[in-house]
């Protein structure tokens, strides 16, 4: 087997475990949990077996997708997960060594993402209505830490990094590289994408991952309010932000703990009732 195949192989049974990990939530629980407009009879809901299949199906089609292009792409453009990839190329032997320096600017920097998360809830509440603000906080209470970590930490930093990211960054470098080629510049052009294209495809990434929660938020709120989607994006997207600028500067692992770490700060806030 390849290298690149093993690093196919790593990196898509985490996504995996993270994709499989939504099974530990109570769907049920969780669907009667969104509100019903009034007037409305409420879903009826298929065989707890076959609701539970069909959430996973679709994650789990986008994480494969995310994975093959990440390992195809992340490459050419200089992003890497260096841990997983010393893994795949020589066995648990570098593994530790390429982890440590990722540790602790992504513990520092997941605190502080989710900090700032809990922050721009504290900001925005007195902005959302009380019926988003009841919903949203019984909706919390349902999502088990593990797939807090393991679907958020891995699996959702394989699609929006790993894969997104990663395919914005390509696109951007061969979307430049053809505007130097029309001007005639003729020195390589073969050479890492600029920091812009990085940033371009963090802020873009980011803000995917933000809207990525305006679904639920709108079924939560039973509908969308300029400051609903204000709150919801922005919270978001600041997270995903520092999320994007570990896994370039640092590796696909710094993204994943800090995500983890971010989700300490939630269940820790969600405890306290802020």
């Amino acid at each position: 087997m390849s290298e690149k195949a093993r690093l196919f192989l790593i990196l898509w049974l985490l996504g995996l475990v993270g994709v499989l990990s939504f099974l530990l939530v109570d769907l049920s629980a969780l669907v009667a949990a969104v509100p019903v407009p009034e007037g409305s009879t409420p879903p009826q809901l298929p065989p707890a077996a076959l609701l539970k299949l069909v959430s996973i199906i679709q994650p789990t089609v986008l994480m494969t997708l995310a994975v093959a292009l990440g390992v195809w792409l992340a490459p050419k453009v200089g992003l890497h997960a260096p841990a997983f990839e010393s893994l795949a190329r020589s066995g648990s032997s570098g593994f530790l060594e390429k982890l440590k320096p990722q540790i602790l600017p992504a513990v520092i920097a997941g605190l502080a993402g989710g900090v700032g998360i809990v922050a721009a809830w504290v900001i925005a509440k007195p902005f959302l209505t009380s019926e988003f603000i009841s919903n949203a906080e019984r909706f919390n209470t349902l999502l088990p830490a593990a797939v807090r970590f393991l679907y958020g930490g891995v699996a959702e930093e394989l699609l929006l990094r790993w894969g997104l990211m990663t395919l914005l960054v390509w696109a951007g470098s061969r979307i430049a590289g053809r505007v130097l080629r029309r001007k005639n510049y003729h020195e390589d052009i073969r050479h890492a994408p600029s920091s812009v294209i990085f940033i371009a495809a963090i802020f873009i990434s980011a803000v995917v991952f933000g809207m990525g929660h305006l679904p639920i938020a709108s079924l939560l709120n039973g509908g969308l309010t300029l400051p609903l989607v204000i709150y919801v994006v922005t919270a978001n997207s600041l997270f995903g932000i520092v999320a994007g600028f570990l896994y370039w500067r640092r590796g696909l692992e710094a993204a994943m703990i800090a995500h983890m770490f971010a989700h300490v700060v939630l269940l820790a806030a969600i405890s306290l009732s802020f």
